[in-house]
């Protein structure tokens, strides 16, 4: 006969089967669902899960939930080290309920952590014969003992683990190959993809989808680093021009004189190096779209030129006469304050009226910390694949740290430090010391763990917005100044994220 116990008990195992099905498409969920589950399966203080790093030949405490499971979680063991590593080496389950006077248990852990352990079940993970780690609870927390009943239930959760926890692998391991691919296709064919998962830039990708089809003028403005040739490549994918040439070219590379022959080519004998007739640029993009990168550093000369080609479509080659038509739609693009050099005449303004007619700003990446997340695994697949590292993860800490970050660089700086961290990770898992960013958690910010990403980035800006509002005594447009963002993206931030100044 059932015990009532005893289906209790069933009946949570079916809902953590449940739960597991349910998580596999996430790895670091189900990971989290792994050991939340292992807990309630048999009432635990605190429990982890320690999967095997074979580069470093230790045992990395991936997820772990309880009092002190934010200190120990990241942390490593040499893989026969303790209890943990007894379990890994033998690949057998065990219970220790006097964990101090066992001579198998390590008490460094615990010293470091500060967290007094006395009772231990731990269970291996096992996919095909292979032991992947192992399934640590710590502590009943009726201040009892684990007993068999309680081995025996965590042995039998263990076996589905594994099997979820396997398929996830499985399943992550081709999503990440798909979409290195599909990448790889893209860069090809000379294009690169807009990665996002920002509401701002979701408007941005909009508004580019909607004058796609214009052939007017588009100027494109944000900090170095933001992503603006990307914007201007969707331009051209989007437009009617599509399957006609996108040329780029960067303003700011060359000197005055070779600028105007890539821009506009030149003739046989037009200067001492001109040994035969080269075309340039416009020409080159005929039917197509031109993209003038850090448009901002072209010569005043260039820029009465340039001018002549926006409003009649047609240009000479330096050293000759005959003029030539070109059918060209131009996208510009520049970091500096343009309007300033207008102003101080460094600038042309009637150029700057005809290439702003159709305005881009892209916002830089500390206003779009949803982008980080997203943008940061794109960039940690690709250089894991690329140097054959394998399928790499960020810790708790490290995603923590970049959301703390202002990335004055913006996705450029954000690029580098992942390629650099994969580099230098000696595990499977990015920490905060890879990154080398230099950053750390705002002071005062609450800690992520055990929330969801989503849930993170919203108690990150609410904090973050609200120290600095605090800090400029609940000024908005002195707040906003101190942000470097506008004042009315501010106010819709602190509407957004129902942020009300304390009344003291």
């Amino acid at each position: 006969m059932v015990s009532a116990i005893d289906s209790e008990k069933f009946r949570t195992l079916i809902d953590i089967n449940a739960r597991l099905n349910s998580s596999y498409t996430d790895f670091r969920s189900l990971l989290k669902t792994i050991v939340e589950s292992a807990a309630r399966l048999v009432g635990a203080e605190a429990a982890s899960l320690a999967l095997f790093d074979a580069p470093t030949n230790a045992l990395r405490f991936e997820i772990a939930l309880g009092p002190r499971g934010a200190e120990l979680q990241g942390k490593s063991v040499p893989s026969s080290e303790g209890i943990v590593g007894w379990v890994f080496q033998n690949s057998r389950p065990i219970i220790v309920n006097d964990a101090a006077h066992d001579a198998r248990f390590s008490p460094l852990v615990s010293k470091e952590i500060s967290y007094s352990t006395n009772s231990i079940l731990a269970v291996p993970l096992k996919v095909k014969d292979r032991t992947e780690g192992v399934i640590e609870l710590i502590n009943k927390t009726s201040h009892g003992l684990f007993v068999g009943d309680d081995l025996e239930w965590v042995e039998l959760f263990a076996v589905q683990a594994s099997i979820a926890f396997d398929n996830a692998k499985q399943y992550e391991r081709t999503e990440h190959e798909l979409t290195y691919l599909q990448h790889k296709v893209q860069e090809k064919q000379g294009w690169h993809p807009l990665i996002f998962s920002s509401r701002v830039m979701q408007e941005r990708l909009d508004l580019v989808k909607r004058v796609a089809p214009s052939d007017a003028s588009v100027l494109i403005l944000g900090e170095s680093g933001v992503g603006k040739e990307l914007i201007a490549e969707q331009l051209h994918l989007n437009s009617r021009r599509n399957k006609k040439p996108f040329i780029r070219v960067n303003c700011a590379a060359l000197p005055e004189n070779l600028l105007e022959s890539e821009l506009f080519g030149h003739v046989k004998g037009a200067f001492t190096d001109a040994i035969s007739n080269r075309e340039g640029r416009f020409e080159a993009a005929d039917g197509g779209t031109i993209f003038l990168d850090e448009i901002a550093e072209l010569p005043l000369k260039l820029q009465s030129k340039l001018l002549r080609v926006i409003q009649q479509k047609t240009f000479e080659r330096i050293g000759s006469n005959e003029t030539i038509k070109a059918d060209v739609r131009i996208v510009a693009a520049t970091n500096r304050d343009i309007e300033k050099l207008v102003q101080n005449q460094e600038f042309r303004s009637d150029l700057y009226y005809r290439l702003n007619v159709l305005p881009i700003q892209i916002p830089p990446l500390r206003e779009r910390l949803e982008d980080i997340p997203t943008l940061a695994e794109y960039f940690l697949t690709k250089y894991a694949r690329e140097t054959n590292r394998g399928i790499l993860h960020f810790s708790d800490s490290a995603m923590e740290c970049m959301l703390s970050y202002s990335w004055p660089g913006n996705i450029r700086e954000l690029e580098n430090a992942v390629e650099r961290a994969v580099l230098i990770a000696r595990g499977t898992t990015i920490t905060t010391d890879d990154l080398m960013i230099g950053a750390k958690p705002a002071t005062g910010s609450e800690r992520f763990n055990g929330k969801e990403l989503k849930e993170a980035i919203i108690l990150f800006k609410s904090n973050y917005i609200r120290a600095a509002l605090e800090q400029n005594r609940w000024n908005q447009t002195e707040t906003a100044r101190h942000l470097k963002i506008q004042r009315t993206y501010l106010s819709r931030l602190i509407k957004e994220l129902n942020i009300l100044q304390s009344k003291e």
